[in-house]
């Protein structure tokens, strides 16, 4: 499978594009992951859009947003992969394409995400730590991580 990087403005994405992430995003957080919430919650115009095609199939993706917007520093949200692309590093690269945007956006700087507990191992593997205590959110244990880019 051979993957390749799109990342767009909310401007810039077509309707197919930003069709394809709102179902991918309800397919895995409300479908898989049985968890009701507001999906839209007016911060996807203020963000950059990552996504990971395979072909024009959406594999995976996140939204990074500046600081202030979510945290008080740049983060990276809504990271998604389709059941069929876990286990092909798709999810890897996702998470490394979009911290190095990061860099290249908004220089070297801290980066906070608010991770799944059980994805602690995957996101240390890519040079994040915990930074403060599991809470829930929509029924689902997470944890604030920070890492410098």
């Amino acid at each position: 499978m051979e993957l390749t990087t799109v990342i767009k403005s909310f401007e810039e994405l077509s309707n197919h594009e930003l069709y394809a992430i709102i179902r991918l995003r309800n397919e895995v957080f409300v479908l898989e992951q049985d968890c009701v919430f507001q999906d839209a919650d007016n911060k996807d115009q203020f963000a950059d859009h990552v996504m990971i095609m395979a072909d024009d199939f959406l594999v995976a993706y996140s939204r990074v947003l500046p600081a202030g917007a979510s945290f008080a520093e740049a983060s990276i949200g809504r990271v998604v992969s389709d059941m069929k692309a876990r286990g092909t590093g798709a999810g890897r690269r996702l998470m490394k394409d979009s911290l190095a945007y990061i860099l290249e956006k908004y220089g070297s700087c801290t980066v906070r995400i608010g991770a799944q507990t059980y994805l602690n191992e995957f996101y240390k593997s890519l040079g994040f730590e915990n930074a403060g205590e599991t809470y829930l959110e929509d029924g689902i244990e997470h944890i604030e991580m920070i890492t410098q880019v």
